[in-house]
C-alpha cells in the first residue's frame, strides 16, 4: 500500500517516525563535533605554554571551575584566593591557611614596647567537670569580635587563653597520683604541702582572688548564707551543682558507691515514727534520706488528708534533743496518695518548690558533724588568727586616715562616707571571725 492509500492517522504517524529519526542522526552529528572540538582542545592545550592552561580549560558554556577553587598556599604565606567565590561554603576550604599565616605574623603577639594603647582580654577556659555548650560559644565569639575590632582601631591588643583553675575532677586525679606514687592522701600531705606540690595558686594569684571576693561582698554583690551543700563522702569535701552527676531513681536500685565493698541500695523508702506532742500518738513520715531527719524543722501534711485532720496546729517532738516541729499544712509539697502522706521538713534554707510559700516554722537551724581526717581545726584556727590581724590592721590604718588632721574638712562628704562604710564591715567581718575563733577554741578543748 502506497502513500496514497494510507489513512490520515498511519501518515501521521510515519511523519513523526521520520522526524524522530532525523533527531537522532542530528545528536549524533552534535556529539561527534563535540568531541572532535575537544579533542582538538586537548591537544592545543599539550602544545600551549604553563600559563595559559587554565584558559583553555573552560567549559563550552564560557564557566572554568578552576576559578572558583583557591590556589595552593605555602605554609605560613597569605592565603591565596580563588578567582571567583565558591557557590558553596566548605569550611575546610574557607579556613586553610589562614591561622598559619596569623601566626607568622605575630598578630596573637602585642608589643611590650608599643607606644598604642594596650587591650587586653582574658579568655576564660570551661570548667573541666563541665560540658562545652552555647554560653562558651557565645563568650568566645563576642571576645573574638571586640578584640579584632580594637586591633583594627590602631590598639595594641592580646586576647590570652587562661588556664583551667584547680576543679575536684583534677583533684582527684592528683590525689590517684599521689596514691599510687607516695601512697599517701592529701590528708597525710597536708593542705599547704599538697597546694604547694599540685597546684600553681601562688600567694599573689591567692591573695588577688580572696581581695575580689572581699570586695564582691562589701558592695552588696555576693553574700554568704546557711544553705544546703553537696557533700562529696570520699573526697569528704563540698563540691558544686556543676560538679553533681544527678541520677533519676524510680524503684529500689543497687548502686556502686565508693568505700563500700558491696552496693548501696538507694530509691528505698524508709519509713520512722516521731511522737507527738501532749501524748498524742505518733506521726510516721518516710523518706529516702533518712540521715536528714537530724536537721528537720517542721513536719507537712495535706489539708484535705483526713489521716491527720486532728493533727492541724500540733507538734511533734524531736527524738534526739527535744525540739518542737510544727505540723503545717502544705496542698502544694505534699501528695497525699504517696508514702504515708507527711513529709519531713528541713531548715527553711532550703529551696522551695515551685508554688509554694516558705513560712520560718522555727529558728534557723545548724547541724554539727563531725567527719574524719576532713577539718584540722587547730590549722583553721590559725588560718582564722592571721586573718584577724589582717583585718586588725586594716581597721587601724582606717581609724588613722578618718583621724588625720584636716581629713573632716578637706576630704569630699562621699569619700569620708564610703571609708566609715568601708569601717563598719571590716568590725563587723572582724566580729564574725572572733566567734568563728570562739568556736573553734571550744571544739579543740572538748576534744
Amino acid at each position: 500500500m502506497d502513500s496514497q492509500e494510507l489513512t490520515p492517522e498511519a501518515l501521521e504517524k510515519k511523519k513523526k517516525k521520520e522526524e524522530k529519526a532525523r533527531e537522532k542522526e542530528l545528536k549524533k552529528l552534535k556529539a561527534a563535533q563535540k568531541a572532535e572540538a575537544a579533542k582538538l582542545q586537548a591537544q592545543k592545550a599539550s602544545n600551549a605554554p604553563e600559563s595559559g592552561k587554565k584558559k583553555n580549560t573552560k567549559k563550552a558554556g564560557g564557566e572554568n571551575p578552576e576559578d572558583y577553587n583557591d590556589p595552593e598556599t605555602p605554609m605560613g604565606e597569605k592565603k591565596r584566593l580563588s578567582r571567583q567565590m565558591a557557590k558553596t561554603y566548605k569550611p575546610s576550604a574557607v579556613e586553610k591557611s589562614w591561622y598559619e599565616w596569623w601566626e607568622k605574623s605575630t598578630f596573637f603577639e602585642a608589643d611590650a614596647d608599643s607606644s598604642k594603647p594596650p587591650f587586653v582580654i582574658v579568655l576564660p577556659p570551661p570548667n573541666v567537670t563541665g560540658a562545652l555548650h552555647i554560653g562558651h560559644a557565645l563568650t568566645a565569639a563576642i571576645q573574638d569580635t571586640i578584640i579584632r575590632w580594637r586591633r583594627m582601631s590602631g590598639y595594641n591588643t592580646l586576647w590570652v587563653p587562661g588556664m583551667d583553675h584547680a576543679g575536684i575532677a583534677t583533684q582527684v586525679v592528683v590525689e590517684k597520683k599521689i596514691m599510687r606514687e607516695k601512697k599517701l592522701t592529701r590528708h597525710d600531705v597536708g593542705r599547704d604541702g599538697f597546694i604547694a606540690e599540685c597546684f600553681t595558686m601562688d600567694d599573689k594569684r591567692s591573695k588577688a582572688v580572696t581581695e575580689a571576693f572581699v570586695r564582691l561582698h562589701r558592695e552588696g554583690v555576693i553574700y554568704r548564707d546557711l544553705r544546703l551543700v553537696n557533700w562529696d563522702c570520699v573526697l569528704r569535701t563540698a563540691i558544686s551543682d556543676i560538679e553533681v552527676e544527678h541520677i533519676e531513681i524510680k524503684e529500689r536500685t543497687p548502686l556502686r558507691v565508693p568505700g563500700y565493698e558491696k552496693p548501696v541500695e538507694f530509691g528505698v523508702l524508709t519509713s520512722f515514727a516521731y511522737p507527738l506532742e501532749g501524748g498524742l500518738g505518733e506521726i510516721i513520715v518516710a523518706t529516702t534520706r533518712v540521715e536528714t531527719m537530724l536537721g528537720d524543722t517542721a513536719i507537712a501534711i495535706h489539708p484535705d488528708d483526713p489521716r491527720y485532720s486532728h493533727l492541724h496546729g500540733k507538734f511533734a517532738i524531736h527524738p534526739f534533743n527535744g525540739r518542737k516541729l510544727p505540723i503545717v499544712c502544705d496542698a502544694v509539697l505534699v501528695d497525699m496518695n504517696f508514702g504515708t502522706g507527711a513529709v519531713k521538713v528541713l531548715s527553711e534554707a532550703d529551696d522551695a518548690p515551685v508554688g509554694c510559700i516558705v513560712d520560718v516554722v522555727n529558728e534557723a537551724l545548724s547541724v554539727y558533724l563531725k567527719l574524719k581526717g576532713s577539718i584540722n581545726v587547730e590549722a583553721e584556727l590559725e588560718k582564722l588568727k592571721k586573718k584577724m590581724e589582717d583585718i586588725e590592721k586594716q581597721c587601724d590604718g582606717m581609724r588613722k586616715k578618718t583621724s588625720a588632721p584636716g581629713y573632716q574638712e578637706k576630704v569630699p562628704v562621699h569619700i569620708r562616707e564610703a571609708d566609715e562604710a568601708k569601717l563598719a564591715s571590716l568590725l563587723q567581718e572582724l566580729l564574725s571571725f572572733k566567734e568563728a575563733s570562739e568556736h573553734l577554741e571550744r571544739e579543740i578543748s572538748v576534744s
